[in-house]
Order: structure tokens, then sequence, then C-alpha cells
């Protein structure tokens, strides 16, 4: 488990394909890693494989790259990172699981005064599970949802955000990950059958009263 608050910029240095899938190895400080590990990778939770003094390596199978915008990263490219959780911890951000659950599209990037205001396109299924004001992960970062828009949400980012994360980079087009609050999905699939139900309901009402 995480919490969306990034503990630092890491960077990939190389990129490869291994029996354990899409290998990459990520400069990082972390200095008392151990094999095995989770690390939230711009929000998507890899498992340390190796490492060494100032990097470490992970690997991505193809489910993972199937959900992820993984298969876009290059050498060179920044990430988010953070590790899991200890139990005692303070929860400064919101329960992050680091289970992408889908890759939106940056459609807008704009200044609004002291904050950088950026609109996602998001896929119809996910948007009932974000409310105003509510929690989501981008790219591994806990954010809050500033407006609810057709088709997708507005973020408003404050300046520590961009000077200690990856997103001061996005630009229009830029793909990122998305994780919606886990109590969101939660309550979706416990409400689903009363959902189906009352749908089975409204169709026979509307039947009725055609003929």
């Amino acid at each position: 488990m995480f919490t969306g608050l990034i503990e630092e910029v890491g960077e990939v240095e190389s990129v490869r394909q291994s029996d354990a899938g899409r290998e990459l190895r990520i400069r990082a400080s972390f200095s008392d890693l151990k094999s095995g590990e989770s690390i939230a990778v711009n929000g998507a939770c890899l498992t340390v494989r190796e490492f060494g003094g100032g990097w470490f390596s992970a690997a991505a199978i193809t489910t993972t790259l199937e959900r992820t915008a993984i298969d876009d990263w290059k050498r060179g490219t920044r990430v988010n990172l953070e590790r899991a959780m200890r139990p005692g911890d303070r929860l400064g951000g919101h329960i992050v699981q680091g289970h992408v659950d889908c890759v939106a599209k940056v459609s807008a990037v704009e200044q609004s005064g002291d904050a950088l205001v950026v609109d996602l396109s998001l896929p119809p299924s996910i948007e009932p599970l974000f409310v105003l004001h509510g929690s989501m992960a981008v790219d591994g970062v806990s954010l809050t949802v500033n407006e609810l828009r057709p088709g997708g949400l507005q973020l408003s980012l404050i300046e520590y955000t961009l000077r200690h994360t990856t997103l001061g980079d996005l630009r229009p087009g830029a793909r990122v990950h998305v994780e919606a609050d886990v109590i969101a999905k939660h309550v979706r699939r416990l409400l689903e059958p009363y959902m189906r139900e009352a749908s089975t309901l409204n169709s026979l009402t509307d039947f009725s009263l055609e003929h």
C-alpha cells in the first residue's frame, strides 16, 4: 500500500526485454532496498529485482504493459517513486494501491494564477468513480479532483507538487496513469446488483407504458 506522497523523482537508465518481461533499470538514491520489495513507479506497483548504489531494476509483465504506459518509457524518462508504506507512518495522502485503473490523456494544461490547471480525458467506464474534491492518484501522486468535466476532470497543481514530482512536465497529449479511490471502487462493486435490478425494473416499466 502507498500514500501518493512521492519520495523522489527517479530516471530510467535503461530498458531491455528479458525473461522477466520489460525490464527497467531506474536511477534512485534509496540506500536500503531489499529484493522483492514493492515500489510505486509512476503509480504502478513494481517489484525490486536487483539493486545497487544509486539504482534498482524492476520488470513489467505483459498484463502490466497492457494496463499502463510503461511501454512508452525509454532512457531518460523521469518517474515518480514511492516505497511501500510502513505500519505507523502518517497517511498524508490517501490509500493508493499501485493498481493503475486506466491510462488517461492530458487534454489541456494552463497556468492559472499560482496553480497549474490540468484537464484529463477519461474512459466513460471510470468516470463515475470520481467526485468533486475527492481523492485520486495521477502517475502515483495523491491529488484532489478540482472540477468534474464531461468526458473527464480537472486538476489544480500547486507549486510544491510541481517541484517534487514529474507533473510539471505534463503537456497536452501526454499519457498518465490514473488510480481511482479504492473506497469508491468497493462501493460501486457492492451497489452493482442493486443498480442492475433498478435498471431491469425501469426497462419493464417503460415497456408497460409503451404497450
